[in-house]
């Protein structure tokens, strides 16, 4: 891994304890769906209905975090959230039978868990200003390779116990916590530099620090929101769509955790792939976005085709591709276009993104419990189209601001060229 070299000891340390935080969360989140449909013995619209509290406990975490950022302090907000993630896992062993309060408790897991999401990206966008869009994508993959070597054992441990997947879940995201507390101890500061160091905004921010005047900046995030919003809908179809149709085929638990396997592999393997397809046509994030929906529909598609494991692979690996694009795409592009207020906006377009999550799953459910996966594929596909669409308006309207502030520039250039000094 000679790779790693160029980078300082502090961003290496990161990488592993997100490598292993993400190994952790990745026992779980897989098999929630599962362990409500098989374990608990309920209908796939409860396991969708579960979902969707869960996410909704996202959308206002989501939210939370990036509003609170500059409030209560980087340390703070990470660390407690990420405690508070791990004493709700602990519990949810002791709870099997009580059926409203295991999705009581999943609704303030989902809370907890995203509460550090906008946190900690805006955090890597302060602090590693000069090279945030590479870090986002070295540890994008950093996360992946710990989903990868979660979901190799998620399937091996559901045979055993649910309940184990939810432990070590719970262990990995107290280590996180403790990592942070050490990290974040020893620099200076909350981690929030100062406005030296990060880059004014391309596009310029509404007045005033507000939350209904950075809303008022559509610009930056409201596309590229419904985007998000719209692609995890439509992702919602590996957990209410492919994971209860391999159950219901016959085939083990363990074919289900080995596709997000390939999953976690190919977004470390295919690399060079990506980086080709950014060169060729996706030089800037917003394309990534829009190519990153293409391949997402053409992985629905592949599954409405092939109602076979081996369909079920190749659509994987689709959508794993377009997940690799739009994953580092989104931050990246808020870091470089919102300085101060990244925090902001990178938490309401994990909420938007969120929803998706919460309509998502019970739709899905619903709609496999009537049709199974036929119908559920197809409204997949309906969803992606609409985020390409999305993605596309977007990109447009990030285009017309890059031109407007460069038209800005030039003109201010010559002013002061033709006045006397």
């Amino acid at each position: 891994m000679k790779w790693l070299e160029q980078y300082p000891k502090e961003v290496k340390g990161f990488l592993v304890a997100s490598l292993v935080a993400s190994a952790g969360g990745s026992l779980m989140w897989p098999l929630t769906t599962m362990y409500v449909f098989d374990e608990l013995g309920r209908s796939m619209q409860d396991a969708g209905f579960v979902i969707l509290i869960q996410s909704m406990g996202g959308i206002a975490g989501q939210l939370l975090g990036g509003a609170m950022y500059h409030r209560i302090g980087v340390k703070k907000l990470i660390v407690g959230s990420l405690l508070l993630n791990a004493l709700g896992l602990f519990t949810l062993p002791f709870i099997n039978g009580l059926w409203g309060l295991f999705i009581a408790m999943m609704g303030f897991i989902g809370f907890c868990n995203a509460v550090s999401m906008p946190a900690i990206q805006a955090f890597i966008g302060f602090r590693f200003a000069d090279r945030r869009g590479e870090l986002f994508n070295v540890i994008y993959v950093a996360n992946n390779i710990g989903v990868a070597l979660g979901t190799a054992m998620s399937g091996f441990l559901a045979e055993i116990s649910y309940h184990l997947s939810f432990v070590l879940n719970g262990v990995t995201s107290f280590g996180f916590a403790i990592f942070f507390l050490s990290y974040l101890t020893k620099l200076d500061g909350p981690g929030v530099p100062d406005q030296s160091h990060h880059p004014q905004p391309k596009t310029p921010l509404p007045a005033g620090p507000g939350a209904w005047a950075l809303l008022g900046n559509t610009r930056i995030y409201l596309f590229m929101g419904l985007g998000s919003l719209f692609l995890w809908f439509g992702n919602s179809i590996w957990n209410t769509g492919v994971s209860p149709f391999i159950i219901s085929e016959g085939m083990s638990k363990t074919a289900y955790g080995y596709l997000w396997t390939l999953n976690g592999i190919l977004i470390f393997a295919a690399q060079p792939l990506t980086n080709a397809i950014k060169r060729w046509f996706a030089r800037t994030e917003s394309s990534q976005m829009t190519v990153s929906a293409l391949f997402y529909l053409s992985a629905y598609l592949v599954i409405v085709a092939m109602h076979s494991y081996p369909g079920m692979v190749l659509a994987m690996v689709l959508a794993t591709l377009g997940e690799m694009l739009i994953s580092p795409a989104i931050p990246a592009f808020i870091s470089e276009r919102a300085g101060h207020a990244a925090p902001f906006y990178i938490g309401v377009t994990g909420g938007m993104g969120a929803v998706g999550r919460v309509i998502g799953p019970y739709a899905m459910g619903t709609m496999y419990d009537g049709g199974g996966l036929t119908p559920v594929a197809w409204l997949a596909a309906g969803v992606a189209v609409l985020s390409c669409l999305s993605f596309m308006v977007h990109a447009r309207l990030s285009k017309n601001s890059s031109l407007n502030h460069n038209l800005h520039d030039k003109n201010a250039r010559q002013a002061d060229a033709s006045s006397p000094h």
